[in-house]
């Protein structure tokens, strides 16, 4: 028997590889507006928080260094009794710092912070030649005062 060509049966029907999206996209449309439509109704979850009464922490005493624009230097304590302000130049510093330390740690004020406090006009060299005057006195507890945009000054 002679070999004849193989014929295809039918028309030669292709295999059709593409998948057709739109019914898939109606679906997730239709989907999406449900969620939001049914989004407010789901009730949010809230936490009703115990309440304490807040016991008002005591302020902790510090000595303030101000640095004015004209480079006018101040220390001050703060929340300690009998505190007065007493301008010193930086040839002085050192020396009433010394003594604010020695008299703070007599009324058991041991580690006592200084806090900085400097106008906006003064040079940043200033304010850190200051700092690093005080930290030769021994002090560990540095920081410098900032003013918050609500207001209040406070130590950093």
């Amino acid at each position: 028997m002679p070999a004849t060509p193989t014929r295809r049966r039918g028309r030669g029907k292709r295999l059709v590889s593409d998948i057709n999206v739109v019914p898939y996209i109606d679906v997730m449309l239709v989907l999406l507006v449900i969620f939001m439509v049914t989004a407010p109704f789901v009730p949010t979850s809230t936490i009703d928080l115990p309440t304490v009464d807040a016991t008002p922490r005591q302020p902790e005493p510090y000595i303030e260094v101000q640095v004015a624009a004209d480079g006018k230097l101040t220390l001050q304590p703060r929340n300690q009794p009998g505190s007065h302000e007493i301008e010193v130049t930086r040839d002085k510093l050192a020396g009433e710092l010394k003594q604010l330390l020695a008299s703070s740690e007599e009324q058991g004020l041991r580690g006592q912070p200084v806090v900085i406090s400097g106008d906006k006009q003064v040079r940043y060299e200033t304010i850190l030649e200051v700092m690093g005057d005080i930290k030769q006195q021994g002090v560990s507890r540095v920081g410098l005062m900032v003013k918050p945009r609500s207001g209040a000054a406070r130590a950093s």
